[in-house]
């Protein structure tokens, strides 16, 4: 099976779970996940994951700053995707 199949199911469960992890340790007040961090596991494909998540757990929703990050690392993943299909490397 294709690397992919595999890759993007796990880094979106990855990006799901450490929002929860983190909204559980910001309801605990101790230590937390840097924001750098949750985003990063968007920037290496689970934005999916990360949106759901923010969603389900409530968490990051009302952050400006987070949000606006979120929001550009799809919007850079969209035209990546946006470019590779209209360019023939990924096919319908």
């Amino acid at each position: 099976m294709s690397f992919l199949f595999w890759y993007f199911p796990l880094i979106n469960l990855v990006a799901f779970s450490i929002i929860g992890i983190d909204k559980q340790l910001a309801v605990k007040q101790i230590w937390r996940i840097s924001e750098r961090n949750l985003l990063f596991t968007s920037i290496l494909g689970g934005t999916i994951g990360s949106g759901l998540a923010m969603l389900f757990f409530r968490h990051k929703t009302s952050k400006e700053s987070f949000l606006l990050r979120f929001y550009g690392i799809v919007l850079i993943q969209i035209l990546i995707l946006f470019v590779l299909f209209y360019s023939g490397v990924i096919e319908y």
